[in-house]
């Protein structure tokens, strides 16, 4: 009887175990529905769902912004997960520029898990318009669109670059971005998203575009990081384009258990190259894309990536 009552405790108690993983929960605050952030979360669920064999469901839930993604760790427990640029995790920290007098304890509790596909800036010019170089924007229509990060960056390095009244700014949503450009309304446009673009991908198949590399001075000047989207990645790209970026990364808190922590970030990158199968703005994710992250790494995380000998640094642990 001894024996049996030891046997079932056990049992009980390994059925439990199994049950608590198996129901392993996480919410994953990403971006606005239409956006390929919020493709890639929805992407990222069902890769858990199917290389966890059930084990991790992620729930994808809208988000207005990065900004609002870091906030909500002020009353998210549990496994709440979320994307952001590595900077703003910084300044909440800090309390600066958007955080200035709205810090919070909890900001200090954020760990990274793993990169996601970064921003990437594009300076598409159709053909037509014979511009292969940033100066010979001059004179030219060009779309920036508003509000966005890309509109913004965009305003900032055509001052930066000499370049503030002397292009034509169009007055065109960036949705309209593909057929303006396909009808001559404009001569290019700006754009800010993971590589490849779906509508740069279609305007160079369709119509032929130069995408416009950065000089290693002009990037410097940015202050971004610098990203280079191999030749062949557009249709009629012969060379590498180096332009900048904004990485983004996926977070968490310290009320994750690290082994949720584990297996969520090891099924991330054992299921990356059948993400990549199916949308190729995976592929620029690399291991190399680690160093982008400026705060903690959370431990669970970080036990994955020093069983695969990835080198990391001291802010991370």
């Amino acid at each position: 009887m001894k024996l049996f009552y030891i046997f079932t405790t056990l049992l009980g108690y390994l059925l439990s175990s199994t049950l608590t993983f198996a129901d392993t929960k996480i919410t994953y605050k990403s971006a606005k529905s239409t956006s390929s952030y919020y493709q890639m979360g929805v992407q990222i669920a069902e890769a858990m769902k199917k290389n966890s064999n059930g084990s991790i469901i992620v729930t994808v839930e809208e988000s207005q912004g990065s900004v609002q993604n870091v906030k909500e760790v002020k009353a998210r427990k549990g496994n709440y997960v979320f994307t952001t640029p590595p900077v703003l995790i910084k300044l909440a920290i800090a309390e600066k520029a958007m955080f200035k007098g709205k810090g919070d304890p909890r900001y200090s509790d954020i760990r990274a898990l793993f990169p996601i596909p970064s921003l990437t800036m594009h300076f598409v010019m159709s053909k037509k318009s014979g511009v292969t170089k940033f100066s010979e924007m001059s004179g030219k229509s060009i779309l920036i669109g508003k509000g966005s990060f890309g509109a913004r960056e965009g305003a900032k390095y055509l001052k930066m670059f000499g370049l503030e009244g002397k292009i034509n700014l169009a007055n065109v949503e960036l949705s309209n971005a593909v057929p303006a450009l396909k009808n001559g309304q404009i001569d290019g446009f700006v754009t800010a998203g993971s590589y490849p673009a779906p509508n740069v991908i279609e305007v160079a198949s369709s119509l032929g575009v130069n995408v416009i590399s950065l000089s290693d001075d002009q990037i410097k000047k940015t202050k971004r990081t610098k990203l280079i989207i191999p030749s062949g990645t557009y249709k009629g790209q012969s060379s590498d384009i180096q332009t900048t970026s904004l990485p983004v990364v996926t977070y968490t808190t310290t009320d994750m258990s690290s082994d949720v922590a584990y297996n969520l970030t090891k099924t991330f990158w054992e299921s990356k190259n059948s993400l990549g199968q199916a949308a190729k703005w995976w592929n620029g994710v690399e291991f190399n894309m680690i160093n982008n992250i400026s705060t903690k790494i959370h431990p669970g995380a970080l036990k994955y990536y020093k069983e695969k000998g990835v080198k990391i640094s001291s802010h991370h642990n």
